[in-house]
């Protein structure tokens, strides 16, 4: 009794398994271009992780194609997201990197956002940032008791309303702690509240201790600037003294609000992600060779050169913090929606 060619080719393709999936997105990749398109302008934090990335992740990927980075700046990574899932292809061709808190802001109807987040394909994230709060000697804050028990509100830099970290991250903490907050927005960027911050205009801000230990290190070194909170799960080994705002709230409602609106947030600040319906195997394929760049030791040099942190999350684990997001409970959503407001 002959074979036929039909139970030949599926008993084939069981014995080869992953190793013909492999060899078929091989061919899918030789000689073709993967687009890294960014949310924001060149120059920038997401523009340099990004080209970086594009540098290293090609030779981990079958068929070594050609990996380049298309900045897509403009309402405040918008643009970007809206056309990564309503316009590019879902052929594994296509990565957009923006700002995670726009997945957020879906949640809390920020307005503008054209995507679901949930049906995005996830590939992991570089690094997690890590919130501080940095306030200056002038101010007179130099601890969280003396910023707990000041009688004035504290001035602390934002740009605008829909920036979860520099705008959210005091408002949340004034809800969950009791800490007085006066949240002060219009300012360009960082480099501009800085600037305030060293005037007397403002008492700091709240952003990543890996850009502020880099660009504010002047002020650190001369005792110009404290460190008085880290809004992270988990201390920062350069800030083990520096209490953690987690363990500073006094209600399960005021730790939900840090966990989901902070924690969550700089978690997911920078992520990498296809449009929906790529197919699963070219998903996987991308994960893992961003798993693999993460350790590449010709990437991790160059990450080390340019004075920036990697600490990253993959896929997996990003969809898991997503779909958190999206199953946070009705009160929490509407206590969040109303604290950032």
């Amino acid at each position: 009794m002959m074979i036929k060619p039909l139970f030949l080719a599926i008993g084939l393709a069981v014995a080869l398994g992953p190793n013909l999936l492999w060899a078929a997105t091989d061919d899918f990749y030789r000689g073709k271009t993967i687009r890294i398109i960014v949310g924001a302008s060149a120059g920038g934090g997401f523009d340099v992780y990004a080209r970086a990335i594009a540098r290293h992740m090609g030779k981990h990927i079958p068929g070594n194609p050609q990996m380049l980075v298309e900045n897509m700046a403009g309402a405040g990574h918008r643009i970007a997201a809206n056309h990564l899932y309503k316009v590019a292809r879902p052929d594994g061709l296509t990565i957009g990197n923006v700002f995670g808190g726009l997945l957020v802001g879906q949640v809390l109807d920020y307005p503008g956002i054209e995507f679901d987040a949930v049906k995005f394909k996830y590939i992991g994230v570089p690094v997690q940032d890590g919130p501080v709060c940095a306030l200056t000697k002038a101010s007179g804050i130099t601890s969280f008791d003396s910023w707990r028990t000041s009688k004035a509100p504290v001035k602390l830099g934002a740009t605008g309303t829909d920036d979860l970290m520099l705008y959210g991250i005091p408002k949340i903490l004034n809800a969950a702690l009791n800490l007085p907050v006066q949240v002060i927005g219009g300012y360009k960027g960082t480099a501009e509240i800085r600037l305030a911050a060293e005037s007397g205009e403002l008492a700091g801000a709240c952003w990543g201790w890996e850009t502020i230990k880099v660009t504010w290190r002047k002020a650190l070194d001369s005792g110009d600037l404290n460190i008085v909170l880290q809004t992270v799960p988990q201390s920062h080994p350069d800030l083990v003294k520096v209490p953690l705002a987690i363990n500073m709230a006094k209600t399960d409602e005021g730790r939900q609000l840090i966990e989901l609106g902070i924690h969550s947030v700089s978690a997911i600040t920078r992520p990498y992600l296809l449009p929906p319906a790529t197919p699963h195997d070219r998903v996987q394929l991308l994960r893992r060779a961003f798993a693999a760049t993460m350790k590449d030791d010709d990437f991790l040099a160059e990450m080390q050169k340019l004075k920036l942190e990697i600490n990253p999350i993959g896929g997996d684990d990003l969809d898991g913090i997503i779909n958190k997001l999206f199953k946070m409970k009705p009160e929490t959503l509407a206590k969040l929606k109303e604290v950032v407001k």
